[in-house]
């Protein structure tokens, strides 16, 4: 891999120039033919400086090979090689990186079509073994983490994908660095972006959860009207013991019923014979007592000083 040096092409530059200076002084001045020499000689020190000298950055290593076999790592900072004899293979990034992958169409236990995405990030522990146990270990870890996505995809369940992306970033991360700690390479973590199912099966998991969902609020109405029935069935052992407490509960029930503006209310004559209450006739007068109640209650607040007619037992009455 080449690349920039700034630094070594400025360096032979310069070396350049001053041999140049020299080889025109040379040819300007009679009997400095010797000059001509040593301005050669410069400009071949520029250019083998310029060669030989490297620069490798702070997350850098450059791996050295002499004649073609491995010398050594350098860097990062200057460090010089031999021109025409080392040569500098790769240089190796020791940064963490991330690298996006993903299985198409890939088929779960369960027989089940899915597109997942996931990111990958790992970085080079060794970078002699990432320069000579792999030709190209960026491309090779990118297809051992697609092997590895599908073969944990067709181990799994759908639903267990869905609800366990832990488990599966924990067993592609153990797959995925067996296979490249053999290449120098140790992986960090993997996560699971996104798991795609197809748009029919989406539909069906929509229905299903809304019929689970329509089956606890059935389930819980059925249990909430039986604590209620429940209740009732405590308080009609109550009222069974003590009639006088349900005649009084009933009464209080017709008192809040006929109170009410424009309420009509049918109670048969058995009940009201049974509550000892009196006869409908009886009920009657209570019901028009107390609307003839609220009337005079509002003329008196109004001013009206219209006298009120007797009810049904009272002296005068007809």
């Amino acid at each position: 891999m080449s690349r920039q040096n700034p630094l070594r092409y400025a360096i032979a530059i310069l070396i350049v120039l001053i041999g140049a200076l020299i080889a025109y002084a040379a040819f300007t001045t009679p009997g400095l033919s010797l000059f001509v020499w040593v301005a050669a000689a410069v400009v071949l020190a520029g250019v083998f400086a310029a060669a030989s000298m490297q620069i490798a950055d702070q997350w850098e290593k450059a791996v050295v090979l002499r004649l073609g076999r491995f010398t050594g790592l350098r860097g990062p900072g200057v460090f010089i090689i031999v021109p025409l004899i080392d040569t500098v293979a790769y240089w190796i990034d020791l940064r963490t990186i991330t690298t996006s992958f993903r299985a198409e169409k890939t088929l779960t236990r369960d027989t089940v079509p899915v597109d997942v995405e996931a990111v990958l990030f790992w970085r080079v522990r060794d970078p002699e073994k990432a320069a000579l146990e792999v030709e190209d270990y960026r491309s090779a870890i990118s297809w051992a983490a697609q092997t590895a996505l599908r073969e944990v995809i067709g181990k799994s369940d759908l639903a267990n994908m869905l609800e366990g992306r832990e488990r599966l970033d924990a067993e592609l991360q153990r797959i995925i660095d067996v296979r490249t700690e053999q290449w120098g390479i140790h992986v960090s973590s993997v996560e699971i972006r996104d798991i795609l199912i197809p748009r029919e099966l989406q539909d069906a998991m929509s229905m299903q959860a809304q019929a689970e969902r329509e089956r606890q609020a059935r389930v819980i109405l059925g249990d909430s009207e039986l604590q209620v029935a429940k209740k009732f069935e405590e308080a009609a052992k109550t009222y069974q013991g003590n009639p006088t407490a349900l005649h009084l509960r009933a009464m209080n029930m017709l008192y809040e019923g006929l109170k009410e503006k424009a309420t009509l209310v049918l109670v048969p004559a058995s009940v009201l014979d049974t509550m000892n209450l009196g006869t409908t006739l009886g009920l009657s007068a209570l019901a028009k007592s107390v609307v003839e109640d609220d009337g005079d209650s509002r003329g008196t607040a109004a001013g009206d000083e219209k006298p009120r007619p007797p009810a049904v037992g009272e002296p005068g009455s007809p």
